[in-house]
């Protein structure tokens, strides 16, 4: 292992993601999912503290304390809930996070009631075609139109009541991964463990390089990033920088690629921003990584979460690229690595602006200048010790 740039343990990276895998968390169903990864920042001896609801602040002590900066990667996934027990035995859904019902039709799953766990299928209105022939072709597309069936004797409501399950027990769809030779990894609810993954893997290779990071880092792993909330309470420190993980749409129209880091430009909240960008950018050149600028037009993140609860912070979001998301995804070893080697990079980087420790400037004198970024970026962040840096707050 390099002494200036920490390999991620790709191995270890891979084994994290089919652990978490494994384990169903749905929006508001993650106790399990964030108790797997504090026993893992507890191996790597990293501190952390759990908000009431579960979202895991961790810190990464670095040489000083201001201005400090937080990662974030969300535990929770899509899913969906229990809204009706119908007449025929069967359960009528209702989605948990933003997608399309057309992935969830086929799916196997499990219904977690208050006293136990049942098994069953996602299944359209009309799911024989020995029955209904070709009127199947001509149903919409909706959860309306989609139900469960469960694996136990449950032919009308009373059934189901009898069973225990309840209106709002938890549905979480089975993962199905499967990792290839060809470095594909291919499952349900990459987004974002596969994120999550990446970034165990670079706070295990900054521990291990025995790297002190210039400032205090606080990875996050969020449980509510679907439904919208995220980051809105989780930043109690003086956050001056956040970057968020997440997953980067490879499709028709987007410039990602699953096998290269994707920097978030902008999203359906606006654009990121300007500077903390292209540090990121920057160490991805100077790090050789495979790198692409996109623009997700459907999408929100943490970051978004965190600057509409009132913080006042540079945000940023770097991605893996994944094809079909929040359908069955796919995803490369290629792009993990990459985001992974690049979150090592900026673990390590100095800050975007040291001024950024003061939450308001009173000149403009070390106010930012997006048409001098590279000019500026040499003046505010070369800091070769720790008194420079403090010396370096205007």
């Amino acid at each position: 292992m390099s002494d200036r740039h920490p390999e991620p343990d790709l191995d270890y990276l891979k084994r994290v993601l089919l652990e978490m895998l494994a384990i169903p968390s749905p929006t508001g169903f993650t106790d399990t999912i964030v108790r797997y990864v504090a026993e893992r920042l507890d191996e790597l001896g990293i501190p952390f503290e759990l908000t009431r609801r579960g979202t895991i602040r961790a810190t990464l002590k670095g040489r000083q304390t201001s201005p400090d900066r937080a990662v974030s990667a969300h535990l929770d996934t899509i899913g969906a809930s229990v809204r009706q027990l119908q007449d025929n035995g069967r359960l009528a859904l209702a989605p948990v996070g933003c997608w399309s019902s057309r992935f969830a039709e086929g799916s196997r799953v499990s219904v977690f009631t208050d006293t136990g766990v049942y098994r069953g299928s996602v299944l359209p209105l009309m799911a024989s075609g020995h029955a209904f022939n070709t009127a199947i072709d001509q149903m919409p597309v909706s959860w309306d139109h989609v139900e469960v069936r469960l694996d136990a004797y449950c032919a009308t409501r009373a059934d189901c009541e009898a069973l225990g399950v309840s209106i709002g027990d938890f549905v979480a769809f089975d993962p199905l991964p499967e990792f290839t030779e060809s470095g594909h990894i291919s499952a349900r609810h990459l987004d974002d463990k596969a994120g999550v993954a990446a970034l165990l893997a670079a706070l295990k290779a900054v521990v291990e390089s025995g790297q002190q990071p210039l400032i205090d880092c606080h990875p996050l792993f969020t449980i509510t990033e679907e439904t919208g909330s995220g980051a809105a309470g989780a930043l109690p420190w003086d956050v001056s920088e956040f970057v968020g993980i997440d997953i980067a749409p490879v499709a028709p129209g987007q410039a990602s690629s699953e096998h290269a880091v994707s920097v978030a430009m902008q999203d359906s909240s606006g654009p990121y921003d300007y500077h903390l960008s292209r540090h990121l950018l920057k160490l991805a050149g100077d790090h050789d990584l495979p790198v692409r600028r996109d623009l997700f037009r459907y999408y929100f993140s943490d970051a978004h979460s965190a600057v509409t609860a009132g913080h006042d912070i540079r945000t940023a979001l770097v991605a893996f690229g994944c094809d079909a998301t929040h359908g069955y995804e796919r995803t490369h070893i290629d792009s993990l690595a990459a985001l992974s080697r690049l979150l090592s990079a900026y673990l390590l980087s100095p800050p975007v602006f040291a001024s950024d420790s003061q939450p308001a400037n009173a000149s403009l004198e070390r106010f930012s200048h997006q048409l001098e970024h590279d000019a500026q970026m040499e003046s505010d962040t070369r800091v070769p010790a720790v008194d420079s840096l403090v010396g370096n707050k205007g």
